[in-house]
């Protein structure tokens, strides 16, 4: 069932809507809602709810609960390839939990916030940007671990990030969700502006994988879902590029790396030479490197995972 959860009309003959998905079947009161498109250039969790909306839908009687998609929190993003709210200038994903009183984004945030909080379990889709490339992982805010983490663990991401969140992200849906008891992963993976199908098929699977783990889906899963490295406290190298040029690299992220491995090199095209070698100061595991090739110095190169710091 197609369900409107938020309606506007825009200055010109237009409508600026929010729907979802539902399919229900089985015991009532029990919700899991997976959103994503909050970003308009993350596209990744767009697969994803193709095939949850296809896979659930062709068996809902292997359903038991209430299974919510939420595709696009920001279609008009979506719509024109940009990663907030065209014209207003804004980053969805720090306007929540809103405001009903507010302009048309924060109202829009606020009944966001309404239609999700009280689910047993919400999955937030983000992929990465166009400049770095992320393995899948899931992104905790260190004063939810003892909670989420054991859920994160059922998804079988490659990676599980328990940081010190920024001011900003009290701003952000996954925050705010959680401030209400609410619990929401947030996960990360891909590159910006692009699909990578293998990400988005290990990511359904996890999502089924735990709404099985929930009591919630009677269809067949995956015996044991891969291991994920779960990475806490001030365990993270941030690697930056010494120099301006054009990266180049045939590195892939998701993989173990030994200090002093060379993970590429910043070179100038015009005069044929190399004015940096990236190598890696820590034995680890990459979990973010460089997509977009032309950097500046102090660009981010990679995050690796110091495996030898104390957690």
């Amino acid at each position: 069932m197609i369900k409107t959860i938020v309606s506007t009309e825009l200055p010109v003959d237009e409508q600026f809507r929010i729907r979802k998905n539902v399919i229900q079947h089985g015991r009532e009161g029990l919700r899991f809602c997976v959103v994503t498109g909050t970003h308009g250039d993350e596209l990744e969790g767009q697969m994803v709810c193709y095939e949850l909306a296809r896979m659930v839908g062709e068996h809902p009687e292997l359903l038991n609960g209430t299974l919510e998609i939420y595709p696009a929190l920001n279609p008009l993003g979506i719509d024109t390839i940009q990663r907030g709210i065209p014209n207003f200038d804004l980053d969805m994903n720090r306007i929540f939990p809103g405001d009903p009183q507010g302009t048309m984004a924060e109202q829009t945030a606020h009944a966001i916030i309404e239609d999700i909080k009280g689910a047993d379990m919400v999955i937030d889709i983000h992929s990465s940007n166009l400049y770095l490339r992320e393995t899948p992982q899931v992104r905790i805010n260190v004063q939810d671990a003892e909670w989420l983490v054991p859920f994160a663990e059922h998804l079988g991401m490659d990676f599980v990030w328990v940081h010190d969140a920024a001011t900003v992200l009290e701003a952000t849906l996954a925050h705010s969700l959680n401030s209400t008891g609410t619990p929401c992963l947030v996960v990360e993976m891909g590159v910006g502006q692009r699909i990578n199908h293998k990400m988005c098929q290990r990511l359904v699977s996890g999502i089924l994988h735990l709404m099985q783990r929930m009591g919630m889906w009677k269809g067949e899963v995956a015996a044991s879902m891969p291991r994920s490295i779960i990475c806490q406290g001030d365990s993270v190298t941030f690697l930056n590029a010494e120099t301006s040029g054009v990266f180049l690299t045939e590195m892939k992220c998701g993989v173990h790396i030994t200090k002093g491995q060379v993970l590429g090199q910043i070179v100038d095209p015009l005069r044929g030479k190399v004015l940096s070698t990236v190598k890696s100061p820590v034995d680890g595991y990459l979990f973010t490197i460089r997509a977009y090739p032309i950097v500046y110095e102090g660009s981010l190169m990679a995050r690796i995972f110091n495996s030898e710091a104390k957690q």
